[in-house]
């Protein structure tokens, strides 16, 4: 995560807003190009604009919806290909709040796909690559709902829709199993779990007042995570009798 990792890309996805456009910020910052996926490309390009003049980074934007096949493969096929790609951050995904018998079950079908099924797809186009060039890191966005401790009982399984926590235990899950997998690969997986930051997301899924009462700033996540991942560093190169 040092900014002297000038050559190396990050690919982000919802990366037009919340979370994942706070990556991209910080990321560009620490030295890396960007390749931005989301569906609303006049965001994304806003974004790209801003980012490329602030930092001098290159940056390409992919616009594209992960519930929709060809998108998703095209995206795949980027993690597979593009040899300067070095960093995944999975932030796509989608919440609700009403009760599973009040629930479309199409809509719950299709966080499934979005929060799992898409964020599973990518992981693994992207630690195929990364196993293959020799390492990476991934970057699985998951959410406090996946543990529920008793100081987050406002955002409980009980408050948000059960489908929704299901998914959010599933990447916590994942990553803290691919993490020990491809450990001897030189490939990092790490899960972030934020609790209720204040994003658009809490509008989409029904709580727009909820990031006000109890929620943080969507940098606090991100930035956490990324310290984590430094002194990660530090301890790797430690332990290998190495200094950053």
């Amino acid at each position: 995560m040092s900014a002297s990792e000038t050559t190396r890309t990050a690919l982000i996805t919802r990366a037009s807003a919340g979370i994942g456009e706070i990556y991209a910020d910080r990321l560009a910052k620490h030295g890396y190009d960007l390749i931005l996926v989301a569906p609303n490309k006049n965001r994304l390009a806003a974004l790209a604009r801003r980012l490329e003049n602030e930092t001098g980074r290159a940056v390409e934007t992919i616009a594209a919806d992960l519930n929709n096949k060809a998108d998703l493969a095209r995206i795949e096929t980027t993690l597979r290909t593009n040899t300067s790609i070095t960093l995944l951050v999975n932030d796509a995904g989608v919440g609700a709040t009403a009760p599973l018998l009040d629930s479309d079950v199409e809509k719950m079908d299709e966080m499934i796909c979005l929060n799992v099924g898409a964020l599973t797809r990518l992981t693994d186009a992207a630690a195929t690559g990364f196993v293959a060039r020799g390492g990476g890191t991934i970057i699985n966005i998951a959410s406090a709902i996946a543990i529920s401790p008793e100081t987050l009982k406002a955002i409980s399984p009980e408050t948000l829709n059960g489908v929704y926590g299901g998914s959010k235990a599933f990447v916590l899950a994942f990553s803290q199993s691919l993490d020990h997998e491809l450990a001897g690969k030189g490939v990092r997986v790490q899960a972030v779990l934020p609790g209720a930051t204040a994003t658009q997301f809490w509008d989409i899924a029904g709580l727009p007042d909820l990031p006000s009462k109890i929620g943080t700033s969507a940098d606090d996540p991100a930035d956490a995570a990324l310290a984590s991942l430094d002194e990660r560093d530090r301890s790797d190169s430690a332990s290998n009798g190495e200094f950053p």
